[in-house]
């Protein structure tokens, strides 16, 4: 329970400093994380763990990507159906997104401007123009973020903007862990003439460390048919509601 403890007072730790600290192996340690997250009491990331339920914690890219895969190919494939030919959009960094991506080769009059480096290496291969902003690349994530990416944002107008998001939350909007990260997603999403959020059901009512933008302010939520009737019910209120 020290381990607990520790994550309580400063939310992340790595493994080697629980060895340094405790004096034992790192398989000994990794093998406490492995206890303590099967107990619901932790949540391990790669190379040590986090608080449970922290706002600011945020798996990788490649984490996220295993979480709710089907779900992803799903939404990505739904959304996929609201871009027409002769489109502008602007999609952003993120594992549902990327799913999304991977339904654009066959458009032949699609202009998309990304701030996600897998994704532009996807759209490479179709036929739609790519512009990867530029800016400071959040490893974690893959997203080029911070004021150089917001800059060049700005210098664009586009019909629909595809934002990723780590949680929904009626009162709380639509939340990222990441300060930086979040003010690239608001430059998005304000040059752009119809927002469009993709998030798997397990996003809803989770909130993380910063706003992106409230619910009124979204137009469509695409998700999964997993989502609980009563959430859609309650979200369809401020916003539409398209399951994937």
């Amino acid at each position: 329970m020290k381990i607990v403890e520790i994550l309580e007072k400063n939310n992340s730790v790595t493994v080697n400093q629980l060895c340094e600290q405790f004096n034992v192996s790192a398989s000994t340690i990794r093998r406490d994380l492995q206890l303590l997250e099967e107990q619901s009491l932790i949540q391990r990331t790669h190379g040590g763990a986090v608080a449970k339920g922290g706002t600011k914690f945020e798996p990788s890219f490649i984490e996220k990507e295993k979480e709710h895969h089907q779900a992803k190919v799903n939404i990505g494939r739904k959304a996929a159906g609201l871009i027409n030919e002769g489109d502008t959009i602007i999609l952003d960094a993120g594992t549902t997104t990327t799913e999304l991506a991977k339904h654009l080769g066959d458009y032949q009059d699609l202009t998309v401007v990304t701030n996600g480096v897998n994704i532009a290496l996807e759209l490479s291969q179709g036929n739609c123009e790519v512009i990867l902003i530029g800016g400071h690349l959040r490893k974690h994530t893959l997203a080029m973020v911070g004021p150089v990416a917001e800059d060049n944002l700005s210098k664009f107008y586009a019909d629909k903007v595809f934002l990723g998001t780590n949680g929904i939350d009626l009162k709380a909007g639509i939340t990222t862990p990441d300060l930086v990260e979040a003010n690239t997603k608001k430059t998005m999403l304000e040059r752009a003439k119809e927002v469009i959020v993709l998030a798997d059901y397990s996003k809803f009512e989770e909130t993380s460390f910063v706003k992106v933008v409230e619910i009124e302010e979204v137009d469509i939520i695409v998700s999964d048919s997993s989502l609980k009737e009563e959430l859609v019910d309650s979200f369809k209120e401020k916003v539409d509601i398209i399951l994937a």
